[in-house]
């Protein structure tokens, strides 16, 4: 499970959203193919896989309509985002319970027994992150959150996990955060890469894909959320 590294003290989590607080990947397929097919657009289930899993709204949006040899003028991506934005929100109001990963609030408990800082880095747009969080309980524990609209380029590219490490230090001025001091939670390939070109230690969670493959990629990897062996961790980075 684990990987030989030395790293300085352990100081924040980093969690993705949707495939590791969320099981809501099947939503977001299931509403992108109709608001496609609105558009005269059919996509095929691969296709949603290689264009849209860890990467942003925007982006997958933004690839399947280029694919289909679409023009995509900025209103007319950010009319399919609030449509699609919508339609994500009612669905996860008609859900009871919420389809939250078994583990995950287990795990929160410990990263604040432990006493280190939590945000979340998502591609999905803020509305829908804060919406879900909100409805679960669990918003207050993550004073940082940077979504798909916050910046302009999707995962795998570092940038909104850099964001993340510079908003929880405009918070936390005295905490002087690095990413080597931070550990990611992914499920996808593209997040994986994302936080490793931060320059972040990242585990694997197999929501979404298959252990062994994420084992090659991330620094640790575990197949569900409980497993995560924090304290473990902590003394890697110490």
């Amino acid at each position: 499970m684990f990987k030989s590294l030395i790293f300085m003290v352990l100081k924040a989590v980093l969690f993705d959203f949707n495939g590791v607080i969320i099981n809501d990947e099947p939503i977001h397929e299931e509403i992108l193919e109709q608001l496609l097919l609105e558009e005269n657009i059919k996509v095929k289930p691969q296709e949603f896989r290689e264009h849209c899993l860890g990467r942003s709204d925007r982006a997958c949006l933004t690839n399947l309509l280029i694919r289909q040899g679409r023009v995509v003028p900025e209103a007319y991506l950010q009319q399919l985002l609030n449509r699609k934005a919508e339609a994500y929100r009612q669905k996860i109001q008609t859900l009871e319970p919420l389809p939250i990963y078994r583990g995950v609030k287990d795990i929160i408990d410990k990263i604040i027994v432990a006493e280190l800082k939590m945000a979340v880095v998502s591609g999905a747009i803020r509305s829908e992150v804060e919406f879900v969080l909100e409805k679960a309980g669990l918003i207050q524990h993550f004073p940082v959150i940077v979504a798909g609209d916050d910046i302009t380029v999707s995962k795998p590219e570092p940038d909104g996990y850099l964001l993340a490490i510079e908003q929880l230090n405009q918070i936390h001025p005295d905490l002087d955060l690095k990413p080597d001091e931070c550990l990611v939670i992914e499920d996808t390939f593209a997040g994986i890469e994302a936080a490793k070109k931060a320059g972040i230690p990242v585990v694997g969670v197999a929501h979404t894909y298959p252990f062994h493959m994420l084992q090659r990629l991330a620094n640790w990897c575990v197949d569900y959320l409980w497993e995560l062996e924090l304290d473990r961790v902590r003394r890697v980075y110490q």
